[in-house]
């Protein structure tokens, strides 16, 4: 432990240094050593108090400063663990139906705003840049980005199928129906490590489309492109301009693909792991929310929770704390 605080510690200095000559855009950089930095000094600070007490036959000060010191030795231990370097980077979410037709398509709109007025409470910044609604308020498909510090720490955990259980409006019989929508979540690639070749790509193009399918302009502004090696498919259509869809879907294509060949690289990982939280397979059911009881579940975690209406009004902060807890204990 004692290696890793001392180059912690000069790379601190040396990032500090360059910050105050005038090297502005590493103070990210900067911030995030500077808890690791501070509690290093602290406990620098208390083995030597300690030592001198010791020295000079002070056991009282001694018997008051070690449970600091191994309060501060646990918190640097902490600090320590493997991260994600991802956490800080920004969001590509995709939500879908899945069983439960129209239900499903309900369901993945509750979803859809649930999570908008989660991020928006963050700080963060939301963009819808493809969304097919259905006749009756329902969503098919929506995908966005959420944008800011933090947000892929902050929806990492929501990958995977989530599932519905609720007397539908037109159930006359008052019977339970259950219906599942998938969510997906990829950090949105900066740097990417491989080419993408124009060959490989089909690009179509085609009229924006409203709720319902009603046209809401009447050029062909809308862009997919289809990866065809690997069939990821990425289409936008929140601009009026054919060039800034494919420019914006050029970009998201980037992030998916750095995710699907992550993806295939984690898979031997992922099933050696303790704990089902973070491995973000998306055909695994991750969480029931149970109209009738008012009740929200994560499987992964067992965790239950209760403030239903106020939960899919955006504050899930309770179990996203939970399930990153989960993850640090079993990292």
């Amino acid at each position: 432990m004692l290696e890793k605080l001392i180059e912690i510690e000069k790379r601190h200095l040396e990032t500090l240094a360059l910050v105050e000559a005038g090297e502005y855009k590493l103070a990210k950089k900067l911030a995030k050593t500077q808890a690791t930095y501070e509690a290093y000094q602290l406990y620098k600070k208390l083995k030597q108090d300690i030592g001198e007490a010791k020295e000079l036959g002070m056991p009282e000060l001694v018997k008051e400063w070690e449970p600091e010191l191994e309060n501060v030795t646990a918190e640097l231990e902490e600090l320590l663990k493997p991260r994600d370097e991802r956490d800080d980077g920004n969001v590509i979410m995709e939500i879908r139906p899945a069983a439960g037709g129209d239900e499903a398509a309900l369901f993945a709109g509750v979803l859809l705003r649930m999570y908008t007025m989660y991020a928006k409470s963050l700080g963060f910044e939301v963009e819808i840049f493809d969304l097919d609604e259905t006749e009756i308020g329902g969503v098919k498909s929506a995908s966005l980005t959420i944008s800011g510090d933090g947000a892929f720490a902050n929806f990492k955990f929501e990958s995977g199928v989530h599932r519905v259980q609720r007397v539908p409006e037109t159930e006359t019989q008052g019977r339970i129906h259950t219906s599942t929508a998938t969510v997906a979540v990829l950090p949105e690639a900066v740097e990417v490590d491989f080419k993408i070749d124009e060959k490989d790509l089909r690009v179509d193009v085609y009229r924006a489309q409203g709720a319902g399918g009603q046209h809401v302009n009447k050029t062909e502004s809308a862009v997919r492109i289809t990866h065809l090696p690997t069939g990821v498919v990425v289409a936008c259509q929140d601009n009026r301009s054919q060039l800034k869809n494919r420019e914006k879907a050029m970009a998201i294509l980037q992030s998916k693909l750095a995710d699907h060949f992550q993806s295939e690289a984690d898979k031997e990982y992922a099933a050696t792991r303790k704990t089902q939280v973070g491995t973000g397979d998306r055909s695994e059911r991750i969480r029931t929310y149970n109209y009738p009881q008012g009740r929200i579940t994560d499987h992964r975690i067992g965790k239950s929770v209760h403030n239903f209406a106020n939960y899919l009004n955006g504050d899930i902060g309770e179990m996203v704390l939970a399930l990153r807890t989960a993850a640090q204990m079993h990292s």
